[in-house]
């Protein structure tokens, strides 16, 4: 499976549809849309053209395909202020042949060149409420915004076991994509400023970025 990727897609909640149409007719058998927000900075959404925070979140899964991330950059204007971006983070495994025949059924084309890790999608689970203070934490070490996700947690009891504290059931996860050298000190500092000694009770991890699309010009600006 070390050929499959969970591509994630994050745009503006208007051209959500859009998005999730045009991975459909690549062929993606299955396509879950969820509904964001941003937390850039203002001068951050100033600078990309955004005028709402409003965003939709779209997960599928794919063959590992560079020649289909180009594809949807060019078609779906990813390079322009504003459209949004796609990643793709490796699939280790999926359960059953018949559901990986079902989810990897789509032709895309398959490209072998490995390809340096340069970016991480950090993600924080913390309590509903509580994102400013993981963005806050996450801008002092460098990060430049993120998309939440309202969630609800379970497993409130494991958390007492292993953690010693009561964790909230409403949460919201927090998605960051930095460069792969901004990771250690953007997790730290969410830690440090967020982590479960606070109110925030954040739990951090990251996951390796293969491929993406559409942070061209902050990457020519320096900015993650």
């Amino acid at each position: 499976m070390d050929r499959a990727v969970l591509m994630i897609a994050i745009t503006d909640r208007s051209r959500g549809g859009e998005f999730a149409a045009w991975f459909q007719a690549q062929g993606a058998a299955l396509v879950l849309s969820a509904l964001g927000r941003g937390t850039a900075a203002t001068e951050v959404l100033d600078y990309l053209g955004l005028e709402a925070t409003e965003k939709a979140v779209l997960l599928l899964t794919a063959p590992r395909s560079a020649r289909l991330v180009r594809r949807a950059a060019r078609e779906l204007w990813l390079d322009v202020p504003g459209r949004g971006i796609l990643m793709a983070v490796p699939i280790s495994s999926v359960g059953g042949a018949r559901a990986r025949d079902y989810l990897l059924s789509w032709q895309a084309e398959e490209d072998d060149m490995e390809r340096e890790i340069t970016h991480e999608l950090i993600v924080v689970i913390a309590n509903r409420g509580h994102t400013d203070q993981v963005m806050d934490a996450a801008r002092s070490a460098g990060a430049a915004g993120g998309t939440t996700i309202h969630a609800k947690g379970t497993g409130t009891e494991l958390a007492r076991k292993f953690l010693g504290v009561s964790l909230a059931a409403e949460k919201e996860i927090v998605f960051i994509l930095a460069k792969e050298a901004d990771r250690k000190p953007i997790m730290k500092a969410v830690m440090t400023q967020a982590g479960m000694q606070t109110k925030a009770q954040a739990v951090v991890f990251s996951l390796p970025v293969t491929d993406l699309a559409g942070l061209r010009l902050l990457e020519e600006d320096g900015e993650s």
